[in-house]
């Protein structure tokens, strides 16, 4: 099973020193990949409902410090050589994508080719309002910003006609190493989500982390790939939850390949103790 580590950019993990620990160790211990999270700015007061815990409020609160997505995947690529790191998610409808193209061609060559992009269309409201962005149009934006990156990465010269966004004869180098270019993963749980994740998507991650909405939603994503005459196997499944050896054999009965997890610990110790335990217990399963 691959494991991946969530939230890596947040917190304790905002501190260069605890974050490149966190990496060289987890390269060490055969983790397959690491991801961060995307806020730009928290609105002080926001009163949108954060839609992944029962009390709708924001993990570490409008204070906890969260890095910019992509900067630290670049930093601890550089410090390692096997694993893996991703986005889980960055907000596409909030960026330009010819920059995100860009932005993620370079970390793959940088990296070697070890970086995946994950996307999601965003819940805050109010951080669209401050971006002066229309919060009601980011669905249609992420789907059309999803193919105009593809079409950056994949031809010379590139041209994207959308409503949002709309380009003509770009030339845009470098192109990502990986063959077929970078890995797009669709996180969400709404049927949006899942649809773009059987259209658009190489990957879906669902974030809830309950057994039997993860089976619905695997499950409508399949209905979905079934329309459209797509392999449902074509699009990998990733699932987070308090990983043990139960819930991986549960995981890979529901087909997915990728099971997240949350860093065990905040400090040098418990941080080597536990991915020495993951890697020793969880990753050979």
């Amino acid at each position: 099973m691959k494991i991946g580590l969530m939230f890596t950019n947040a917190g304790a993990f905002s501190q260069p020193d605890l974050l490149a620990h966190l990496a060289t160790t987890a390269d060490r211990c055969g983790i397959e990949s690491m991801w961060t999270i995307e806020h730009v700015v928290i609105p002080a007061g926001f009163k949108t409902p954060y839609p992944y815990s029962r009390d709708g409020k924001l993990p570490g609160g409008e204070t906890g410090a969260i890095l910019d997505p992509l900067i630290p995947l670049s930093f601890c690529s550089a410090l390692t050589s096997r694993i893996r790191f991703g986005t889980a998610v960055m907000i596409l409808p909030q960026r330009h994508p010819i920059y995100v193209a860009k932005e993620l061609a370079t970390i793959d060559v940088m990296s070697g080719g070890r970086v995946m992009l994950g996307v999601g269309s965003g819940w805050l409201k109010e951080e669209f309002e401050a971006l002066k962005i229309d919060f009601r149009t980011r669905g249609a934006r992420t789907d059309e910003a999803i193919g105009a990156i593809r079409a950056l990465w994949r031809e010379d010269p590139s041209t994207f006609t959308g409503k949002h966004f709309n380009f003509k004869e770009l030339r845009s180098f470098p192109k990502p190493i990986q063959k077929g270019g970078i890995p797009i993963h669709i996180g969400g749980h709404s049927p949006a989500a899942v649809r773009r994740a059987a259209r658009l998507g190489d990957g879906f991650f669902p974030a809830p982390g309950n057994l039997n909405v993860l089976k619905d939603l695997f499950g409508k994503l399949r209905e979905e790939c079934a329309k459209i005459g797509r392999n449902p196997a074509e699009v990998e499944l990733s699932a987070a939850g308090r990983l043990t050896p139960d819930l991986i054999k549960t995981f890979q009965d529901m087909g997915v390949s990728r099971a997240m997890t949350m860093v065990p610990g905040a400090d040098r110790d418990s941080i080597s103790r536990g991915l020495e335990k993951i890697g020793n217990e969880l990753v050979p399963l």
